[in-house]
């Protein structure tokens, strides 16, 4: 196996078993009867709730029975992305997985490890005889890349455990103990087709690919280009066009690598839509040429001619709003040095149904600055005719200054590794905070493993970090 040569053979088997399920966010019922028979097999307690999360109870080490119990977290599901010339079927086919004994990685697609690299750190911890710990509390979430519904609909009841760690952070030496919370913005206008005269227009197809997208809580500071935008730029400059396809980004907390768009425009127009999208693709190409190099604008005449289209007036309310919605960091925090307070994503649009959709995420560590990005999002919507909702919001994760778990882990960190860790805060959704309000009393932290272009196809993880992670965890259920 690819693992042979590695140290942590617990953790890399049980990650490679975790790999061959499909476990798409909404698609976990795999991988949680896996876990459940995993649990079984080796006589442990498990259990599930009602919207599908999973408990398995890990009793204490001998003499250390009348201790408080930990609980170890993470969740089933994962963005599933894959490059454009991919033929992976999600609901079926388990992840590729490549190695050069220095990072694992995926074969085309995202790896995972966000978060089955937290499933598989648990389970080989809680199989591990040489590991004296507390009783665990193995407690693995649903669907939260898309909603965060695990952690919402979590039953407390199954928990005694009141300290929690979080397995989800993707930078060793860090340790977080706060994280932004989060709303969707939700914006669609009617587009019904109309008919056109096809002897007066032509026939176009644009497309914006090769970006490196990532994760739009975690990789939203440096500055990639976001595909999406970059087709309503120049979109915004072209004098006329009626739209006849339109498709763009992913997932809403991936920063969108890819968009195409078809449209028709006036024939007297046919020479200068090569022009603009020239001139733009220089400037992007020059902007970008360190942030995100591998940017590709490329503009198709098409031979077929469609019946119809969306009218011109509609197709260009949609692009301007568009075109106007803010992307990217759009506060720093006052609190924290180098972390980013506000920020927007500009996720997914589509033409479907003859509707035309967008999806944006907004995160803040501050709720009221929160509300007023969202705000503005859907103002930039609503000043061109489209209808709005807001969706799925969550709350921020607030640090605690007095959190004794924090205290503990960053003393034992100090003590393991020899130097301090970072004690911050995340602008990355985690659901601690959640989990936090809904169980009463829970004191939480998270860490975890270096992690790379997570929900891109270059996500990757060093194997040294997750290696030396597994031993401070062991050292820290240890001495907790």
């Amino acid at each position: 196996m690819w693992y042979d040569g590695l140290k942590e053979k617990a953790l890399w088997e049980a990650f490679e078993e975790i790999s061959r399920i499909p476990r798409e966010s909404g698609n976990e019922e795999g991988i949680r009867q896996w876990l459940l028979s995993w649990a079984k097999e080796r006589g442990l307690k498990a259990d599930k709730d009602k919207v599908g999360n999973v408990f398995i109870y890990v009793p204490a080490s001998e003499g250390r029975e009348k201790e408080e119990a930990l609980c170890l977290q993470g969740h089933m599901d994962m963005v599933c992305v894959k490059t454009e010339d991919s033929s992976h079927d999600f609901t079926k086919d388990p992840i590729e997985i490549l190695c050069d004994g220095k990072t694992v990685r995926a074969k085309d697609t995202t790896l995972g490890a966000d978060n089955g690299i937290a499933i598989a750190m648990a389970l080989a911890l809680a199989q591990d005889k040489e590991c004296s710990h507390p009783a665990l509390e193995l407690l693995f979430t649903v669907s939260e890349e898309t909603g965060l519904t695990g952690a919402f609909g979590l039953d407390a009841r199954k928990l005694s455990a009141r300290r929690l760690v979080n397995l989800d952070s993707e930078e060793e030496g860090v340790i977080f103990t706060g994280c932004a919370g989060g709303i969707e913005i939700d914006a669609s206008l009617k587009a019904k087709s109309r008919p056109v005269d096809r002897d007066k227009v032509d026939h176009f197809r644009l497309t914006v690919s090769g970006l490196l997208g990532g994760h739009s809580g975690g990789d939203i500071h440096l500055g990639r280009a976001n595909a999406i935008k970059l087709v309503a730029r120049i979109m915004h400059r072209l004098p006329d066009f009626m739209l006849t396809s339109l498709d763009g980004g992913t997932r809403r907390n991936v920063i969108p690598s890819s968009c195409t768009v078809s449209f028709l425009t006036s024939k007297e127009y046919t020479d200068l839509v090569p022009s603009i999208v020239d001139q733009v693709r220089e400037e992007v190409v020059n902007e970008y040429r360190k942030k995100d190099p591998g940017v590709s604008v490329t503009l198709e005449r098409l031979d077929e001619v469609p019946q119809e289209a969306v009218k011109a007036k509609t197709s260009a309310a949609f692009m301007e709003s568009l075109y106007l919605t803010p992307h990217g960091p759009q506060a720093m925090s006052a609190d924290f040095e180098g972390i980013v307070e506000t920020s927007n994503n500009l996720a997914i649009v589509s033409l479907k149904d003859e509707k035309l959709s967008a999806v944006s995420s907004t995160r803040s560590l501050v709720e009221s600055a929160r509300n007023e990005c969202a705000y503005t999002v859907a103002a930039a919507a609503e000043d061109f005719g489209l209808k709005v909702r807001f969706e799925g919001a969550y709350p921020s994760w607030e640090p605690d200054p007095d959190s004794a778990l924090v205290k503990k882990t960053a003393s034992l960190y100090k003590a393991f590794f020899k130097k301090k860790p970072v004690v911050t805060t995340i602008h990355a959704g985690l659901e601690c905070g959640i989990i936090n309000s809904v169980v009463e009393g829970m004191d939480s932290v998270s860490i975890g493993p270096n992690l790379f272009d997570v929900h891109s196809v270059k996500e990757h993880i060093e194997v040294d970090s997750a290696e030396r992670m597994m031993g401070f965890l062991r050292y820290m259920l240890e001495k907790l």
